[in-house]
């Protein structure tokens, strides 16, 4: 069972990360930077995967972002676009291009 300091930091990280992505998504007035919205994400991660009975629905971890602000043009994209699930180093993402050779 999750402590009270182990909840109040899972709670405060939701709300931050919820504040960041409607700054990032829909103000696109960016608060932090990637890798900082990224460490707490993963932090937030982290502690639902060790604390399971602490994951909702509301999680930034359990949506996609917020709904985006209007005027983007969709795009047709000749290749999938696949995530890169936070890579931060070439080791990260060159071997996922592995998928889109056809030999």
């Amino acid at each position: 069972m999750a402590s009270a300091d182990v909840l109040a930091r899972v709670e405060e990280l939701r709300e931050s990360l919820d504040y960041h992505s409607y700054r990032y998504y829909v103000l696109d007035d960016p608060s932090v930077t990637d890798a900082e919205y990224d460490r707490l994400f993963q932090e937030l991660t982290l502690l639902e995967r060790q604390y399971p009975e602490l994951v909702t629905a509301e999680s930034p971890t359990q949506r996609v972002g917020v709904k985006p602000t209007g005027g983007f043009a969709e795009v047709a994209h000749e290749l999938p676009m696949l995530s890169l699930d936070n890579a931060f180093s070439d080791d990260d993402w060159l071997p996922s291009f592995d998928v889109l050779r056809s030999d």
